[in-house]
């Protein structure tokens, strides 16, 4: 049993660490470390892809090698598109444990659970193995990640009682989308007293970039306050949240989100009106709804770097001329393809958890940029 009262509101997500030269820069991270681990809160999220297998060796070296085991966390997650066969979810787990050096994982997740992998993961068996892991003492507690809808969540629910905690993408802007329905699964959960780890609370990105219309709502309400705490307030203020995941790149962003969360004030109701404000506003422009994961690049055989490129079409949309769209888009494309580039092959689709039309939205960055 999971006592979230005990648990840090702010999890260091280790997805879009700092890197230099495309390579993990390990004393960026360890100082970001130092001061989230300072803070009080030791939360630490990776899996077995994120940074092409790389997230998992820093934790060992920015983590493990440095504090003692009971001072933190580690929660990663078990891929099911790299099990061909039963034999893959011990290779996977084994090769997990010596990346990161933990000895054990306080949560281990089925990673990335949505409609078109449910039935794999019911073939390979892998809640049982789980269990199985935990019985053994090498996993503590047993959950996983969640990207399908509504009537899959509890489906998987009442199929696993013996699930202690679910990962959600939730945010004010995907809380009452059609795809998302992050109010629906929040709702399920809630229901049913099952804690929540919250992924994508800021979108990617997208809520701390925001036009300057919406900007004028939330400085109007509180000038003392950025985009992204608002998009994290949101988050924070729900009932039955465990943990808020921040992937935090940078000194900065590390020490906002711990000011943030060490004195955490509760969004009111004038709060509350104004994030319902602002989500108005942005369904006025549709964006795309691109969290910036990166699953889709890892396989692009044109090296096409997708989600950049997604972020100048959203700052075109918008017309934010801070953004510089075009500029942006020269920078995204400069060491890899361009969108025209896009062989239509549909790897990055297979992947995409947010379910994108990626090879049309490519079209339209060319139409956009390519000229």
């Amino acid at each position: 049993m999971i006592d979230i009262s005990k648990a840090p509101k702010l999890g260091f997500g280790l997805m879009r660490l700092p890197e230099t030269e495309g390579k993990i820069d390990y004393e960026r991270v360890n100082a970001m470390v130092d001061s989230y681990l300072a803070s009080g809160m030791n939360y630490f999220d990776t899996a077995y892809v994120y940074h092409g297998g790389n997230s998992e060796v820093a934790v060992r070296e920015c983590i493990v090698k440095r504090y003692p085991r009971e001072s933190f966390t580690v929660a990663t997650k078990l891929p099911i598109w790299c099990i061909k066969d039963n034999s893959d979810r011990d290779r996977i787990f084994n090769e997990q444990l010596e990346r990161t050096g933990a000895g054990y994982f306080d949560y281990y997740l089925l990673h990335s659970i949505e409609d078109g992998n449910t039935d794999d993961y019911e073939k390979y068996d892998c809640f049982a193995w789980g269990m199985k892991k935990k019985e053994e003492g090498l996993i503590k507690h047993l959950g996983f990640s969640f990207h399908g809808t509504p009537a899959l969540l509890e489906r998987v629910l009442d199929a696993h009682p013996e699930t202690e905690f679910v990962q959600i993408q939730l945010n004010y802007l995907d809380w009452d989308d059609p795809v998302i329905q992050s109010g629906a699964l929040y709702d399920i959960l809630h229901a049913r007293n099952i804690p929540m780890i919250i992924m994508e609370p800021v979108k990617g990105g997208t809520l701390a970039n925001i036009s300057d219309r919406c900007a004028k709502v939330f400085e109007e309400a509180d000038a003392t306050k950025s985009a992204a705490s608002w998009a994290l307030r949101f988050v924070g203020s729900l009932p039955g949240v465990m943990t808020i995941l921040s992937g935090m790149s940078n000194a900065e962003q590390m020490a906002e989100n711990i000011a943030l969360f060490k004195d955490f004030t509760p969004l009111d109701e004038a709060g509350q009106a104004a994030v319902t404000k602002v989500r108005g506003i942005m369904r006025d422009v549709p964006l795309i709804g691109c969290t910036a994961c990166r699953y889709c690049t890892d396989g692009c055989p044109m090296e096409i770097s997708i989600p950049d490129i997604f972020s100048a079409v959203n700052a075109k949309r918008l017309d934010n001329t801070a953004w510089r769209p075009a500029n942006f888009y020269r920078a995204a494309t400069a060491k890899g393809g361009k969108a025209k580039d896009c062989i239509a092959c549909s790897q990055c689709e297979s992947v995409c958890p947010q379910h994108l039309e990626i090879i049309s939205l490519l079209q339209e960055a060319s139409d956009m940029f390519d000229k």
